[in-house]
């Protein structure tokens, strides 16, 4: 591949990548450790991640368990958990703290769903960015010593590409789509 075309399949994989990480977030009636990624815990003053606070593990198939290595962290954790956007209230047994998922209305499954849509045409937008992005570039090389035959085959070759990226984030999101309505 040439190398002025990698620049723009790396933006481009990142995007997908960055999609990606985004759906393992919105949970899908199962309890989902990744729902937890980027919630931030107060510990002695710094937000830390709160997979580097305690442990968490998913016991049952609607339940997240986790367990901190140090007991003043419950608070802390209880505090994050309640501030995030998940929509679960954590039960504590003074050791342990627990995230019980409730199972998923047949309403909030399609709210879900449209969310996943929504932010699957954002990443394709954002992938044809790029594209304008690097055809804008492949114009200004114009002017320099490169033919018309060339600008044209790497604006070829980078179409090839933004079809590539729509086509996996399409399937992606038709994936995280079955997988929330699924009962």
């Amino acid at each position: 591949m040439d190398e002025r075309i990698s620049v723009y399949d790396d933006k481009m994989r990142k995007t997908y990548e960055y999609m990606e990480a985004d759906f393992a977030a919105i949970r899908a009636g199962r309890a989902n450790p990744h729902v937890l990624d980027k919630l931030r815990v107060d510990y002695y003053g710094t937000p830390t991640p709160i997979q580097q606070v305690g442990n968490i593990t998913v016991p049952e198939a609607r339940v997240i368990q986790i367990a901190p290595w140090e007991k003043t962290l419950i608070k802390a954790i209880e505090k994050a958990i309640l501030a995030s956007d998940i929509g679960i209230t954590p039960s504590n047994d003074g050791a342990i703290i627990r995230l019980v998922f409730p199972e998923l209305t047949e309403e909030r499954r399609k709210d879900l769903v449209k969310e996943v849509k929504k932010k699957g045409e954002e990443a394709k937008v954002a992938i044809r960015n790029i594209r304008r992005d690097g055809n804008d570039a492949f114009k200004k090389l114009a002017k320099s010593d490169i033919s018309e035959d060339e600008i044209k085959q790497l604006e070829e070759e980078l179409q090839k590409q933004t079809d590539k990226f729509i086509k996996e984030v399409d399937a992606l999101v038709e994936k995280k789509s079955k997988e929330i309505m699924t009962v």
